[in-house]
């Protein structure tokens, strides 16, 4: 019961994915075609939303629920950051989905997303045993 507030949370965002589209392969291979505006109409506004919200909590000095003040570390720039989002851009391309709707994929009654959730799994495993032995 404690949890309900989280699964009512995420059934609502992935009916918003559904609903925008977000989760279509089509409108993915779109994108990658430069063939439509939609998913990048989508992402830009994500981002504006981003931006906006981290400068009130930086510029209002916002707490969480437990009266912390949120702090936002700076992030440094290495080259892990480059090639790391060619291999998620690859696999986004090639698979038509991003690992975000995967599960609304899943939901909608995209069989194969369950491959798909599978490989995000390894590779975040992937990711964590080698770590230490990657450019950061």
């Amino acid at each position: 019961m404690k949890n309900l507030k989280y699964l009512v949370l995420g059934v609502l965002f992935g009916i918003i994915l559904t609903k925008s589209e977000v989760i279509s392969w089509f409108r993915i291979q779109e994108m990658f075609r430069f063939q439509s505006f939609h998913m990048y109409g989508i992402i830009g506004s994500a981002i504006v939303v981003g931006l906006i919200s981290i400068q009130l909590i930086k510029r209002n000095h916002l707490k969480t629920i437990n009266g912390e003040e949120i702090k936002i570390a700076d992030k440094k720039y290495n080259h892990g950051v480059w090639i790391g989002g060619t291999i998620f851009g690859l696999g986004w391309a090639l698979t038509g989905a991003c690992p975000g709707p995967l599960f609304a994929q899943l939901g909608s009654g995209v069989a194969g997303a369950a491959v798909l959730i599978l490989a995000a799994l390894a590779g975040t495993w992937t990711y964590s045993a080698l770590r230490e032995r990657l450019p950061h």
